[in-house]
C-alpha cells in the first residue's frame, strides 16, 4: 500500500509527506503511546488486565494464549517486530528526523478533530430522528485502556485484517475498487462491533455503533493515505480528546 525507499529531495514539504508513511517512522512515533499502555495495564490492572485491555488486545492475546504463547510482553513485541520487518523488506530509508514527529502529532490532532466534528454532525441527525442516547464518561482506568486501544485496534484492522480482506478478494479476482470499497465497509463494521464483545463490552447503542462504522472507514482512509504511525495518533487522540478532555 506505501510507496518504495525514500530519498531525500529539495522539497521538505514532499519530503515529509512520504516519509511520515514509513514504518519505522510509525514505531518510533506510537512507541510512547506502547510503553505508557503497557505499564498503565500493569500498574492498574495486575490482578485483572482484561479488565483494562481494549477488545482487539484481549482478542489477540487470548488466542496467543491458546497457542501457549502467553507472555505479556509477547503481543506489543510482535507489533514492534512486525513494523520493523516490514521497514527491511520494503527498503525504506532510516533516516528520522524531529520534525516528522511533530508533523505527526499536528496530523494526528487535525484528524481527530475532523473526527469529532464529524460525531457532532451525526450526534445532530441522531437527535433530529430522536435516536440517539447520550453514554457517561469514562473512569480513571478506562484512560488507558484509550491509550492502548490506538495501537491494537489499528494494528489488528486496519495493518492486519484491512489487507488480507483486500488481497482475499482480489484472489477471487472482484475488481479492485469494489474490493478495496468492500474491505475498507466490513473491517469498519467489524471494528465497531468489536466494542460489543468481551470482557469490557459495551452496551449496544446505534448512535456509537454507526459513528464507529463510519470512524473506521475514516481510519482506513487514513491508514492508506497517511499511514500506521498517524492512524494510531488520531485515533488515540481523538479518544482521549472525547473521553477525558472534553467529557
Amino acid at each position: 500500500m506505501l510507496t518504495g525507499p525514500l530519498e531525500h529531495n529539495d522539497d521538505p514539504l514532499e519530503d515529509y509527506w512520504e516519509a511520515a508513511r514509513r514504518p519505522l517512522v510509525s514505531l518510533v512515533f506510537l512507541l510512547p503511546l506502547l510503553v505508557i499502555y503497557e505499564f498503565g495495564v500493569l500498574m492498574h490492572a495486575a490482578t485483572a488486565p482484561e479488565l483494562i485491555r481494549n477488545g482487539a488486545d484481549n482478542w489477540m492475546r487470548s488466542h496467543l494464549q491458546s497457542m501457549g504463547l502467553g507472555h505479556a510482553l509477547l503481543l506489543p513485541a510482535i507489533v514492534v517486530t512486525g513494523l520493523m520487518v516490514w521497514h527491511c523488506v520494503g527498503g525504506y530509508s532510516w533516516r528520522i528526523e524531529r520534525d516528522m514527529l511533530l508533523g505527526m502529532s499536528a496530523e494526528s490532532l487535525l484528524f481527530a478533530f475532523l473526527l469529532i466534528i464529524a460525531g457532532q454532525l451525526q450526534d445532530l441527525a441522531f437527535q433530529q430522528l430522536n435516536l440517539n442516547t447520550l453514554s457517561t464518561g469514562p473512569d480513571t482506568a478506562r484512560v488507558i485502556t484509550y491509550l492502548g486501544a490506538g495501537i491494537y485496534e489499528e494494528f489488528l484492522f486496519r495493518l492486519c485484517l484491512l489487507p488480507l480482506m483486500f488481497a482475499c478478494l482480489r484472489l477471487v479476482r472482484i475488481p479492485q475498487l469494489q474490493a478495496a470499497v468492500l474491505a475498507v465497509v466490513v473491517t469498519g463494521l467489524g471494528f465497531a462491533a468489536a466494542h460489543h464483545i468481551g470482557p469490557a463490552a459495551e452496551q449496544f447503542q446505534l448512535f456509537t455503533f454507526t459513528f464507529r462504522a463510519v470512524a473506521g472507514c475514516f481510519f482506513a482512509a487514513l491508514f492508506y493515505f497517511r499511514g500506521f504511525g498517524i492512524t494510531v495518533g488520531c485515533h488515540a487522540a481523538y479518544d482521549l480528546l472525547v473521553g477525558v478532555i472534553l467529557v
